[in-house]
């Protein structure tokens, strides 16, 4: 069976798909949930909305300070919370049962773009503890969700956090003949693979996080992908942007490196800081995500933290925008599940 993807539809036709759900989405949530409905009318927010640019947005930040949920507590099957340092307010997501089905389906729909539909076998570049912690942080929650993507699940550190060069061995041993997938954050992908000194060409490398740390060593995702090439042998390397408050939601890497693709029931705009108006394809601003999936809380459209760039528009591998991370706001606490990992 052909892999359907989910990185079909130009700008315009994702628009004028995206506007419509995502206004209905908002009246929705308009209703269901009060403190929502409250800042919606303090803003003066009502339809119709003509474009994307249009709707009302939430700053990511309120779900760590306002319980926003737009289904009855009796409802809610699953609470997830964000990464973050020792001292920070996590966010609080709340799923329901029809929302918690579809993450795992949109997430798998977006990465066999990459992957296929087969499970591969797989390489964690983690610890299987992350995955045991009663508590389930952003991290082992990115981790576990991954891991249904892949079989023979191999970890490449121990549960020490050590690096454990004879379990990667075998794994090679076993697999390292046919395409496999390796999994891990940003800055433990760079700070642990390329240490083994093994060779991964077969290997596809899908990651997200952690750049904080690697900025600081000056190395940006043209030099992450050389080293991992040059030392490693991959080749085939996906990084992706997300986050707990749009979970099942990633803004994934296109096959030669050029820039982050939106699927089709997503989208990003980049808003100018100074007037909050679009900013033109070259400009930087501030990240806006938006996506269909947030049904049982008020979390499709959000501003996020985070700096970004549109680079182009229907002009690369996929159609669509596609746009990369500059880096976190100033003064915007570090909140990526490697970069924490990194502070601990």
């Amino acid at each position: 069976m052909p892999v359907v993807s989910v990185f079909r539809l130009t700008e315009a036709e994702r628009e004028a798909r995206l506007v419509p759900e995502l206004a209905a989405l908002t009246e929705r949530h308009r209703e269901a949930c009060l403190p929502y409905r409250r800042i919606l009318d303090a803003i003066g927010a009502a339809p119709p909305y003509d474009r994307l640019a249009d709707l009302p947005w939430l700053p990511v930040r309120l779900f760590k300070t306002h319980e926003l949920r737009s289904v009855p507590d009796d409802q809610v099957f699953r609470v997830l919370t964000s990464s973050g340092t020792t001292g920070q307010q996590p966010s609080r997501i709340h799923l329901d049962r029809e929302a918690a089905a579809a993450q795992p389906r949109m997430l798998a729909a977006t990465v066999r773009a990459v992957l296929g539909e087969r499970r591969l076998p797989m390489l964690v570049v983690d610890s299987r503890s992350v995955t045991r912690d009663p508590t389930l942080s952003a991290r082992g929650a990115g981790v576990l969700g991954m891991m249904n993507f892949g079989r023979d699940h191999t970890f490449v550190l121990d549960d020490q956090g050590r690096p454990d060069a004879e379990a990667v061995k075998g794994f090679l041993a076993r697999h390292g003949g046919e395409k496999f997938l390796v999994f891990g954050f940003t800055f433990m992908v760079w700070l642990y693979l390329r240490e083994l000194g093994l060779d991964l060409s077969n290997g596809v490398l899908i990651h997200s996080g952690g750049w904080k740390r690697l900025a600081e060593q000056a190395v940006d995702n043209a030099e992450f992908r050389r080293r991992l090439h040059q030392e490693c042998g991959i080749t085939k390397i996906h990084n992706f942007y997300g986050m707990v408050e749009q979970i099942g939601t990633i803004f994934l890497e296109g096959p030669g490196g050029d820039g982050l693709y939106c699927p089709d029931f997503a989208n990003v705009v980049v808003r100018d800081p100074v007037t909050w108006q679009e900013a033109p394809t070259g400009v930087p601003g501030v990240i806006e995500v938006v996506s269909t999936l947030p049904t049982s809380y008020p979390g499709h459209v959000l501003l996020t933290e985070d700096l970004g760039v549109v680079h182009g528009v229907d002009d690369g591998a996929w159609p669509g925008k596609r746009f990369s991370v500059l880096g976190r706001l100033p003064r915007a606490e570090a909140r990526g599940c490697s970069d924490t990992f990194g502070q601990a």
